[in-house]
């Protein structure tokens, strides 16, 4: 699953949505946006992580002399020195930080939910609108049946259409 910053404001509104439907959460009707506002900025700031990281991973490409080719490798040790949870542990990260929020938050009167019950639906939200990688390769594969796998045409012309299917559906 991957976090794009287009869906971020979605993301907020559905789930202080649904918490608060399914009676989870207690929040004025004045103090719902700044609800939402607070679960975005908590997604913005993993984010904003995920940039330094992968800034200090093209650094240390460009030090070590290495192949980009090897970006997620290093991208990994980078993360694991920062602390810097990746993929579904970070997906795991944030909405540990939004429950965190829901806790202490001002613009949330009450909060009348266990906190496994909050993560499972806040992962609900978050699932339904992460998993579109899965269908944009599941796309970009179809579209690149001419094209042998694990060559490096495939390789060039995959990064090349999954960009374009993302563009297309508004995600970059």
């Amino acid at each position: 699953m991957r976090l794009y910053p287009k869906v971020i404001p979605i993301i907020s509104r559905e789930t202080i949505q649904r918490l608060m439907q399914d009676g989870d959460i207690e929040v004025e009707p004045m103090r719902v946006a700044d609800a939402e506002m607070d679960l975005s900025a908590i997604m913005r700031e993993y984010l904003a992580n995920e940039e330094r990281v992968n800034q200090a991973t093209r650094e240390a490409l460009e030090r070590r002399g290495y192949d980009p080719s090897k970006f997620n490798q290093v991208k990994r040790e980078m993360a694991d020195v920062r602390g810097f949870k990746m993929g579904d542990e970070g997906i795991e990260y944030v909405i540990n930080q939004m429950i965190e929020f829901l806790l202490i938050s001002r613009n949330v009167e009450e909060v009348f939910s266990a906190d496994n019950s909050l993560r499972q639906k806040i992962h609900v939200v978050m699932k339904k609108h992460l998993d579109v990688d899965e269908d944009i390769d599941k796309e970009a594969r179809s579209r690149l049946k001419h094209l042998q796998e694990g060559t490096s045409s495939f390789e060039i012309e995959y990064n090349k259409t999954v960009e374009q299917i993302r563009r297309a559906r508004g995600l970059i």
